[in-house]
């Protein structure tokens, strides 16, 4: 399409940043202490505090009752049938019995209920947190180390008291990080973990609970393993003992299995038409516990069953501190990874509804919920988005959801949780297993990437693979290492470009894109894309020294030579010639030469190197007879005295738009590139310096006599103007008004 040509006239002053200031009367920010507000005490902020850490006083006076009860209520009931297996289950998977999945669906969720600020995410157990508990207490309690000595079976009772001890310490140090970080404001640490990151995470998370599920679906006793390379040893166990499957309980998982999936496609297809989705995990444990209970399939078969369920809650619990070095540092992987999925779901549902989720806040909620959930012995949670997806889905509007679905729990616990007791483990490792469909799926990632982000699809995979050899803890921390590093690799790889003027606009744009642009005549305008800083700021210097098409070092280390050799030159002839003083004064002839004296100068960063005045008589015939007859000489030093080659430019200019921050490397480096290019009578300007780093640069003492804030123009076309108006000269009062 054509665009239509329209003549605009703008006539203002070119700017540079001394007249900008002035003419914008800018001011220092008064930078506002903080912290005063911080020991102000009155009504307003007292309920501004309070409100900001209970955000339910807020929204829980103006509830809708007549309006949001009712699809709270069904989405409640309709998340606590959800919660019901997936709490058996995935206790199962943290390794733990399975009554402290129900305790785990409890106590947190009333938590988050009175301090969360998302209304809809379901917070309660989740695949990948329980089996990042399972690999902690599997390696602090293995079934090694109960072994009785009699007939050399595993001590369950034991075994048990210890990884819930180390399951609810471990609760308490994350619900102590989250807690902390929240307070101090910390809730953007999560954004170190990139949607590439979290999402190869969550992916070989379900890789490693799908492994850990094998053994209940074949009946197999496999070693306990923690460590790297322990997935791929577990695999190879397996496959070891294949052979001694209890084929009841195959085909226990089997059936259990294919009746999960029969129910999810069913769901699927009749999603319009069901008001709510068909509980197929909730039949399947009744259906599963019924036919156990009536068959015998533990005594006749060898399946293995839940076993007993105490019919009651327990009491609370002091954490154990000999456990806290131990556990520290996966308690600080486990705080992220859950924090991470909480906020990601919660802003997604945030912005679905139009309402704003504060993630210090969720921090301060989350870790609460596992603060004092570990105290009733439960083990660390986040929220999962299958539940989360139903309690939306089913009519959700607020945390009165969350809240009705664990008194449900509740009463399952108090009342309906010992009917479970014959309920075969097989029938909840199916359940994991056909809930893990949504994570598996994000193995089309990897097509998606290649496509869309190479670098991403590269995070994604050293994510995974990592991950899957070296475990969840150590996989994480190279994840992000990883991508952190990606990032400075990035910087250090900017793209550089020489400007050219789009025709008839003020308009610069890279001449190597945009065959249209073209170079100022005498001018030459450079950016990067990336800020300088201390990575790249010497190959910004080598870019732009090999873009400008002038081998500037070649050029002044000749310059220097000549120059030497002269000044050796005059000081041989003036000993020859043993004239004295006076004798030369009398004369009244002189030639001013401009000499750096020492490799120091050269290096040092003046952008005037030391000059050095060698005066001599008419007698010197040889330069006398160069036409230097005047009683003012020609500068020696010039490049074309000299005999060297001039640069086809004779003014640079620096596009600065793209600079966020300068640190001392990058001063010294844009000092270095004055002087360098006014040693070959190129002068330097600089352009779009956004006002933070101007101060920045007067912190750093980087305008002095010689660089001024005349030096720095508002835009990149004053500084062309400016530089066409005075070529080869210091900067002056411009002209005030302009036709750009």
């Amino acid at each position: 399409m054509e665009l239509r040509r329209r003549d605009y006239r703008v006539e203002r002053p070119l700017l540079n940043q001394e007249q900008l200031e002035e003419l914008g009367s800018q001011t220092s920010a008064t930078g506002t202490l903080q912290w005063r507000t911080w020991f102000q005490c009155s009504h307003a902020r007292a309920r501004a505090l309070l409100l900001q850490y209970f955000p339910v006083l807020a929204w829980l006076p103006q509830y809708p009752v007549r309006d949001w009860l009712l699809g709270d209520l069904l989405s409640g009931l309709s998340v606590a049938i959800m919660q019901l297996p997936q709490g058996l289950a995935y206790a199962l998977l943290a390794g733990l019995p399975p009554v402290f999945g129900l305790y785990s669906s409890f106590y947190p969720v009333f938590i988050y209920f009175l301090f969360g600020t998302s209304r809809h995410i379901s917070v309660g157990t989740f695949a990948v947190m329980s089996v990042m508990v399972g690999s902690v207490t599997e390696s602090l309690a293995p079934d090694e180390a109960f072994l009785q000595a009699l007939n050399s079976t595993v001590n369950v009772t034991a075994r048990d008291a210890a990884r819930v001890q180390a399951a609810s310490t471990l609760s308490v140090l994350v619900g102590l990080f989250q807690v902390g970080l929240g307070l101090v404001h910390f809730g953007f640490v999560v954004t170190y973990l990139s949607e590439p990151l979290v999402r190869a995470y969550t992916t070989a998370a379900s890789v490693q609970v799908f492994v850990s599920q094998l053994k209940y679906v074949f009946g197999l006793h496999l070693s306990s393993r923690s460590g790297p390379l322990s997935l791929i040893y577990t695999v190879l166990e397996v496959c070891w003992k294949l052979p001694q499957t209890v084929v009841g309980t195959m085909v226990t998982a089997v059936v259990a299995g294919v009746v999960l999936l029969l129910v999810k496609l069913l769901n699927d297809k009749l999603r319009r038409q069901l008001p709510m989705p068909l509980p197929g995990e909730l039949l399947t444990l009744i259906g599963a516990t019924g036919i156990s209970y009536g068959v015998g399939l533990q005594h006749r078969f060898g399946v293995d069953v839940v076993g007993k369920i105490p019919a009651r809650l327990l009491p609370p619990v002091a954490p154990s501190p000999q456990l806290f070095a131990r556990l520290v540092g996966n308690a600080f992987a486990i705080a992220v990874v859950g924090f991470a999925i909480a906020i990601s779901l919660g802003k997604i549902f945030a912005l679905r509804h139009g309402y704003r989720v504060d993630s210090n806040q969720e921090l301060v909620a989350l870790g609460l919920s596992n603060l004092i959930g570990g105290i009733f012995q439960c083990f660390p949670v986040s929220c999962s988005m299958s539940r989360s997806l139903v309690q939306e889905s089913t009519g959700g509007n607020t945390q009165v959801a969350g809240a009705i679905s664990s008194l449900f729990i509740l009463i399952i616990i108090v009342k309906l949780g010992e009917l479970f007791q014959d309920l075969p483990k097989a029938v909840l490792a199916a359940a994991i297993i056909v809930n893990l469909k949504g994570m598996l799926m994000q193995f089309t990632d990897i097509c998606s990437l290649w496509k869309a982000n190479r670098v991403d699809l590269l995070i994604w995979l050293v994510t995974f693979v990592a991950t899957i050899l070296l475990n969840l803890d150590l996989g994480l921390a190279v994840a992000v290492v990883f991508s952190l590093l990606l990032v400075v690799v990035r910087t250090q790889l900017p793209h550089y470009s020489v400007l050219g003027q789009v025709p008839d606009t003020d308009i610069y744009r890279d001449v190597a894109e945009y065959s249209e642009a073209r170079e100022v005549p005498g001018v030459k305008v450079f950016r990067s894309s990336a800020t300088v800083y201390f990575a790249n700021a010497e190959l910004y210097s080598d870019t732009l020294k090999q873009k400008c098409g002038v081998n500037v070092d070649h050029l002044i280390s000749q310059k220097k030579k000549l120059l030497r050799k002269q000044e050796l030159k005059l000081k041989r002839l003036q000993k020859e010639n043993k004239l004295p003083k006076q004798a030369a004064a009398s004369k009244g002839t002189s030639i001013s030469i401009n000499v750096n004296t020492s490799v120091i100068d050269i290096e040092s960063n003046d952008v005037e190197g030391s000059k050095a005045k060698v005066s001599t008589g008419t007698e010197l015939e040889g330069i006398a007879a160069s036409g230097q007859e005047d009683a003012k000489a020609p500068d020696m030093s010039s490049l074309k005295t000299l005999g060297l080659p001039q640069p086809d430019f004779h003014s640079l200019i620096l596009d600065l738009s793209s600079l966020s921050f300068v640190d001392t490397v990058c001063l010294k480096s844009l000092k270095n590139i004055f002087r360098d290019f006014r040693e070959i009578e190129v002068e330097v300007y600089m352009a779009a310096c956004h006002s933070p780093v101007v101060t920045q640069l007067e912190a750093g003492h980087f305008f002095d006599a010689s660089i001024t804030k005349q030096h720095l123009f508002a835009s990149v076309h004053d500084a062309v103007i400016f530089a066409l108006q005075h070529p080869r000269s210091s900067p002056v009062n411009p002209v005030l008004v302009t036709k750009l």
